[in-house]
């Protein structure tokens, strides 16, 4: 059998991917059932490093989504439109859909699936997080019998790589992502990675596979690394914690549901740079790798750790989709819905707000020399409920006193409160730094 695919982008992925396609030798032998039959481009004139027949491609993509001859789309384009548009017109024309767009499935996710489930076809996107790490399918597949209670990681190497530039080298931000601007790990304009979006959108993906609801990606807190200076990344060390960009997905302590039980779990659904623990498995995942740590019941503990980026990796991800639907095509007479490849979860998930999750903080204060401080910051946080885990006067600058607080677990409306009576004392300069502690 030959199944035909057409492959809208000619990108970075969209030519890694192809290259896979046309060199199947020591690969996996359903690959030579693959055929590359249409490649939708902006431009024809566009010099390429591959070789394709200059009959396949075309400006056209509407044509190829639309092409009764096409068995799967291959949808590298990224963005929201028209990559949006042209899966929908894809499902709607019977093709099974392979994706790496992230911010596709993140904010328009439940009608693309609905439209999927309806026509009874497949949409993949294993390299939609994590590059070439294999997550998707084993949150889908071979963790599926677990009671997942969260998932989170480092999950944008752009960050990962800037955080760990800071650590190595004492380096402040804006200094390092200009650098990495001009080496290419950092787009001209930066924000969805270095505010978190792009995080965002992966751990609001994640987080549907892992605890079975879709997702409104308007509830995912994002908060970036712009406000991470070197002064914290110093501190940090010294407590014996690195800083990283985290998205963190989690399910509410709380007894364990009963069958049939009417009761929904709360989730934590959050990404923002944290204090990690060196000890912990994330503390090490440096440059531009990424890790998605996850933990269940029976199983424990797992870490998917590898690059989350680039033509190789991601490309990777997408082909093995591909053989995915091939397969299920090649052998099963009436393919669809194959439960464990398929998305066919209606509800939303319940998102816990801010002020609830539980976490704990790291804080650095300016003061004036003044004595008593330190135990005018002890009485207010206690007064609403923060327990301190450690308080350090750091030393002094300019006649200022620089004091850095680690708390216990506590409720994020609580300490917030704490803080807002903390700004109104005299002696408080200013507050230059609020992290999370894992």
């Amino acid at each position: 059998m030959t199944f035909k695919i057409g492959l809208l982008g000619l990108g970075t992925v969209g030519a890694g991917t192809a290259q896979i396609l046309l060199d199947s030798g020591g690969r996996h032998p359903l690959l030579q059932e693959l055929k590359i039959a249409r490649v939708g481009v902006r431009s024809l004139d566009k010099p390429r490093d591959i070789d394709l027949p200059a009959d396949i491609l075309t400006t056209d993509l509407e044509s190829i989504v639309t092409d009764p001859e096409i068995d799967i789309v291959v949808e590298l384009i990224g963005g929201l439109e028209p990559a949006r548009s042209l899966m929908l017109k894809a499902i709607a024309s019977g093709k099974h859909i392979v994706t790496a767009n992230k911010a596709a499935i993140a904010l328009h996710g439940a009608e693309i699936f609905t439209a999927a489930n309806e026509k009874g076809v497949y949409v993949m996107l294993e390299a939609a997080v994590g590059g070439g790490i294999p997550v998707i399918q084993p949150l889908k597949q071979s963790l599926g019998s677990n009671r997942i209670q969260g998932v989170m990681g480092i999950v944008n190497g752009t960050t990962n790589y800037i955080l760990t530039r800071m650590q190595l080298e004492g380096a402040d931000f804006e200094a390092v992502l200009a650098d990495a601007q001009k080496l290419g790990y950092a787009e001209a304009d930066p924000t969805a990675d270095v505010d978190g979006l792009d995080a965002a959108d992966k751990i609001a993906i994640l987080a549907s596979l892992a605890f079975g609801g879709r997702i409104k990606r308007e509830q995912v807190y994002a908060e970036g690394i712009r406000q991470v200076s070197a002064e914290d990344i110093a501190y940090a060390e010294k407590l014996g914690f690195v800083i990283k960009l985290l998205a963190i997905a989690k399910r509410e302590a709380g007894p364990t549901p009963q069958p049939n039980s009417e009761i929904e779990d709360r989730l934590q659904l959050r990404v923002h740079p944290t204090l990690v623990p060196k000890q912990h498995p994330l503390a090490n995942v440096n440059g531009v790798y990424n890790a998605i740590f996850v933990e269940g019941d029976p199983i424990g503990q797992v870490m998917f750790y590898g690059r989350g980026a680039g033509a190789g990796p991601t490309a990777s991800a997408v082909v093995a989709d591909i053989l995915n639907v091939a397969a299920v095509l090649k052998t099963e007479t009436e393919p669809i819905p194959h439960p464990l490849l398929s998305c066919s979860h209606q509800h939303y998930c319940a998102i816990a707000p801010m002020e609830d999750v539980v976490t704990r903080f790291y804080a650095r204060f300016l003061t004036q020399d003044s004595p008593g401080v330190i135990g005018e910051l002890g009485t207010i946080f206690g007064k609403n409920g923060v327990s301190l885990e450690s308080v350090v006067q750091i030393g002094m600058r300019e006649n200022q006193a620089e004091i850095v607080v680690v708390t216990h677990d506590v409720k994020e409306g609580n300490f917030n409160h704490a803080l807002d009576e903390i700004r109104n004392l005299a002696a408080i300069v200013s507050i230059p730094s609020l992290l999370r502690v894992l």
